[in-house]
């Protein structure tokens, strides 16, 4: 099954693609709540190269790294990519008047509800969302 989520933001699409492949940029939004963080994020940004982000608890009581091989790159248009665990995603980039609609789609995994999944991405996404239209990262487009 495949499970979708989305956020507009109000951004080029230079600097919305940039956050999304930027190191520095993904650890500062790359979590789902505020009491997790990303301390780590390490990526080779070509068709078959691996990235490696590592999510944390700040308290250092839980973390796990998420991993993957990227599938296919369409410079601002579409990331694919397979997770370790052999899930699929791809992120959909498009330009809508004054924002960039950012759809991600990925494939369900059996130990969470569809739900809980659901708002975990969206989180994320929405945390994307908050760094990129409040951090310097849109005036460097």
């Amino acid at each position: 099954m495949k499970i979708e989520v989305q956020v507009n933001v109000i951004s080029s699409l230079t600097a919305a693609w940039n956050a999304w492949i930027t190191p520095s940029s993904i650890q500062a939004w790359n979590f789902a709540s505020d009491d997790w963080c990303c301390p780590r994020a390490e990526l080779t940004f070509e068709v078959g190269g691996r990235f490696n982000y590592r999510m944390e608890s700040k308290d250092g009581q839980f973390g796990f790294d998420f991993e993957g091989t990227f599938t296919n790159i369409v410079p601002h248009k579409e990331i694919a990519y397979k997770m370790d665990d052999d899930r699929h995603v791809t992120i959909h980039f498009t330009e809508h008047d004054d924002k960039i609609v950012l759809l991600e789609q990925f494939d369900a995994e059996s130990i969470h509800s569809i739900e809980q999944q659901k708002e975990g991405w969206q989180c994320i996404l929405n945390n994307f969302k908050k760094h990129v239209e409040n951090g310097d990262i849109r005036s460097k487009s």
